[in-house]
């Protein structure tokens, strides 16, 4: 299975790749491979516009970057997969360290009330959230702060306030609230929840990762274990995240319980809150005979994922075929399993040539085998 990689500056690097499902002889190709796996994988850098155009032209299967704009209606042959793109926090200038913890929940609460019900994204004021495969661990928790933050009585925001933000984040803040020079008092940003963990995502002894990699309790770890200054919560919550890493808990009630205390710690504080996600949107092709069909996504990474590469089935051919992909991301990591493919485009392209034991459920926090099915064997037969 060859694979193509165009870089915009027009460089074509070939690597051929032989899928390792048996050996062709006599110079033929086998008739029928056991997966819906391409002949040829072509990625390549492109901006929104033009995947947009391609998309439309049917000349490329599916576009896997910042979501393009399609002008007037999107034809029916477009069609779109939804995943967890972002997490839209709120955090408190540091400089203002002489800041009490009652003044910075003060500060942070206005602004995350005010931004519910805004467009742009979904207030959901839980760092776990129900693109999560544990979301239902927390589902409790996260409904009663948002009943919290809605129920009660409409606090006087602080007087001056000044908030930075900016991009698509911008009408999420009040005019009369918006920093207009260097001074703020608390910014609105996003943390993209792939980006999160890509340096996480390694591949070590068939694994893609730790088996962790994909929880929403871990991603709230990543997000807000620096919002602390009290040295014993900082131990508090590095302990419990060292044990749900090691497996030290008795059973799955310990483990669960352990997790959602660990949640708890996380977003006591008010120097960083997560104020909702957005969602984030891949296009593909559906079009008769050169779109795809049968498309598995990842509930974090959308198409960008093994499971896409793993399950999709090209329209004009029954199990093979070019597929034909674009992205926005140049690749800026290195290019080895171990220290690289940690960037948007290096994720693509290993899910493209990486044959790992193991990859992440797609609705899921778990893993699925590749290649091998756990059989339970029937002794009556």
């Amino acid at each position: 299975m060859p694979l193509k990689v165009k870089m915009p500056s027009g460089l074509l690097v070939l690597a051929a790749l032989l899928v390792t499902l048996g050996v062709a002889r006599g110079g033929h190709e086998m008739p029928v491979y056991p997966s819906y796996y391409p002949h040829e994988i072509a990625i390549e850098t492109m901006p929104p516009e033009r995947g947009a155009e391609l998309l439309r032209d049917a000349k490329i299967q599916a576009y896997l970057g910042a979501e393009p704009r399609l002008p007037g209606a999107v034809p029916a042959s477009i069609r779109a997969v939804e995943s967890l793109g972002s997490f839209v926090i709120v955090r408190i200038n540091p400089g203002l360290l002489a800041q009490d913890e009652r003044s910075a929940c003060a500060v942070v609460e206005a602004i995350v009330r005010d931004m519910a019900g805004k467009d742009g994204f979904v207030f959901h004021p839980y760092p776990v959230t129900p693109l999560h495969g544990d979301y239902l661990y927390h589902v409790d928790r996260a409904e009663a702060e948002k009943t919290r933050l809605l129920g009660a009585p409409a606090a006087l925001p602080p007087r001056n306030l000044m908030v930075r933000t900016g991009g698509m984040l911008a009408g999420l803040v009040r005019p009369e609230w918006r920093a207009q020079g260097p001074d703020w008092d608390a910014a609105i940003e996003e943390i993209g929840a792939a980006e999160l963990v890509a340096a996480s995502r390694i591949s070590v002894n068939g694994w893609l990762g730790p088996a962790w990699v994909k929880t929403g309790w871990f991603h709230a770890e990543r997000i807000l274990a620096d919002t602390t200054d009290d040295a014993e919560a900082r131990h508090r919550t590095q302990a419990m995240a060292q044990r749900l890493e090691t497996g030290d808990y008795r059973d799955t009630v310990e483990r669960v319980n352990l997790e959602r205390e660990l949640v708890a710690t996380l977003t006591g504080g008010c120097r960083k809150r997560v104020a909702g996600y957005t969602v984030k949107r891949h296009y593909f092709s559906a079009e008769f005979t050169n779109g795809i069909e049968n498309i598995g996504f990842d509930s974090i990474e959308g198409l960008n994922s093994p499971i896409f590469i793993r399950t999709v089935k090209l329209k004009d051919f029954p199990w093979n075929g070019w597929l034909r992909l674009g992205i926005d991301a140049l690749p800026d990591a290195a290019w080895n399993p171990i220290a690289g493919f940690n960037d948007g485009f290096g994720r693509l392209l290993w899910s493209a040539i990486g044959d790992p034991a193991l990859f992440s459920a797609p609705y899921d926090s778990s893993w699925m085998l590749n290649r091998i099915a756990d059989v339970q064997s029937s002794s009556g037969r």
